[in-house]
């Protein structure tokens, strides 16, 4: 039971990296790799602060901020410096590496001994594990509620036109660099949200705690995709959020079946390449059926059809 809760916790945390992701990699249609920077950049921020008496919410909002800088320096290496947008991300991300053992003075830092958004009353109250399914689910309800909000406004649906049809949204007036650095600069403070809870969690933050972050956002992206199928926008954003718990468990069943945690970065890839290949694997088989059902109609049925 504690393993489940622990999955569920876990996953709600990630999910907001997976939905941070979202708004880059679906809605405005292009890879951002500042992901792999911007994570352990929030974690390294908030955990910093916390060590040196900040308050721990005022940490995570710190966090945020930073991780929109970071996602706006992109921005503007692609809209202005007309950078590819995937040389540009991963130019932040390496410069990220060099700010986040300068903000931490070394290569990690621990929160033993000290307060957390985990440490409350409330939440140091109940069961096991249980703390980060409150927090998690707290924090995503709000997340999803004001995204979805947002996206109902004139400027979120200018956002999604702008991936949907630039050239379209262009003719209609709608600033679309301007778009690109808004949700460079979202998606980037969410995920730097992200990683300011896990470092919590976790009770520490390291320089190396962004490597392969961007195929775990991936895999929640591309599993509830391919779980729930067609859906609406606001639909799609609660989609990322059980793709990425269902992404815990896939993990947790990997680590009964006896691979060790070395494995989960390769096994994460594999995971993301067949739910990647999926859709085609299922046209293909669908293709088979067809074919084999026409081919099972003896050669004589046919003429008398035709």
């Amino acid at each position: 039971m504690n393993l489940i809760t622990s999955a569920i916790g876990q996953g709600l945390l990630w999910g907001l990296l997976g939905i941070g992701l979202f708004l880059t990699f679906r809605i405005l249609d292009f890879p951002d790799m500042t992901v792999e920077g911007t994570f352990p950049l929030g974690a390294a921020v908030s955990v910093t602060a916390i060590a040196h008496g900040v308050n721990p919410l005022l940490a995570t909002l710190l966090a945020f901020g930073a991780g929109m800088i970071a996602g706006l320096i992109t921005g503007l290496l692609y809209t202005k410096g007309r950078i590819p947008i995937l040389l540009a991300g991963i130019l932040v991300m390496t410069a990220c590496y060099s700010i986040n053992l300068r903000i931490m003075g070394t290569s990690n830092v621990s929160l033993l001994g000290k307060q957390t958004l985990f440490s409350t009353k409330f939440l140091t109250s109940l069961p096991k594990f249980f703390d980060s399914v409150f927090l998690g689910m707290l924090i995503i309800i709000v997340v999803v509620a004001l995204l979805a909000l947002f996206l109902q406004t004139d400027l979120g649906q200018s956002f999604i036109a702008t991936g949907d049809n630039e050239k379209m949204a262009k003719s209609l007036g709608i600033n679309t660099d301007q778009m690109k650095n808004m949700g460079l600069m979202v998606s980037n403070g969410l995920i730097a949200v992200s990683g300011a809870l896990i470092a919590q969690s976790d009770g520490y933050s390291d320089v190396n705690m962004g490597i392969g972050i961007i195929v775990i956002g991936l895999a929640s992206i591309i599993i509830g995709e391919v779980v729930f199928g067609e859906l609406t926008m606001n639909q799609r954003l609660i989609a990322v959020v059980c793709g990425s718990i269902i992404y815990r468990f896939v993990l947790l069943l990997v680590l009964k079946a006896g691979f060790g945690t070395n494995d989960l970065n390769l096994i994460s890839s594999l995971v993301l390449a067949l739910c990647l290949m999926l859709p085609t694997l299922r046209n293909k088989f669908q293709l088979n059926r067809i074919v084999e059902r026409g081919t099972a109609i003896p050669s004589k049925e046919r003429n008398e059809n035709e």
